[in-house]
């Protein structure tokens, strides 16, 4: 399950996939009605890949949570984010029954659900398929090979130029202005 390119904006209803990149900010598409949007460095954008669930021993990453879920409804949408709360905790009990009671809240789970329904609906979650013995034994005998060396080596002659004494800092000290007029010429 890759979730790259996915985040939720706060401020913002609904996911976001990154188009590109502008000099200040990054262009976003929203996955409900497909209207572009810059993402600025003041807004709090929250990568999908980097959120995780608490429980009592560890963190879960949302994408666990989500293969769970999937699991759970074969693919298929989950119940409504705004049934009762309740309803909702139970599903939740049952998919992650480890979750920190008291870290996590009955609105993560709306958005958690939320989120996956979202997800699902647009199609972009998939399971992996699974690598196999040989794939993983390629990738092994590519990562022990080594490097060929280059043929010549070259040296660059590099020459340092000793660092000049910092300059200190003189604080001025607090002269009292007169407005009076001055004589000239006494």
């Amino acid at each position: 399950m890759n979730l790259k390119g996915i985040m939720a904006i706060s401020g913002f209803p609904g996911l976001y996939k990154m188009v590109s990149q502008a000099k200040s900010s990054i262009i976003v598409e929203s996955l409900n009605d497909g209207k572009r949007m810059p993402a600025f460095n003041s807004y709090k954008i929250s990568s999908l890949e980097d959120i995780a669930i608490f429980t009592d021993t560890k963190e879960v990453p949302l994408t666990e949570v989500f293969q769970k879920l999937l699991d759970k409804f074969e693919n298929k949408p989950a119940i409504d984010s705004k049934s009762s709360n309740n309803e909702l905790v139970k599903l939740f009990s049952e998919i992650l029954p480890e979750y920190d009671k008291e870290k996590v809240y009955v609105s993560d789970i709306k958005k958690v659900i939320t989120w996956y329904n979202t997800l699902v609906q647009k199609d972009l979650l998939k399971n992996e398929p699974e690598k196999t013995e040989t794939e993983e034994a390629v990738k092994e005998e590519s990562a022990t090979e080594k490097p060929k060396k280059a043929t010549k080596s070259t040296t660059a002659k590099v020459t340092v130029k000793p660092k000049s004494q910092p300059k200190t800092q003189v604080k001025s000290a607090n002269v009292k202005k007169t407005t009076s007029k001055r004589k000239v010429g006494e």
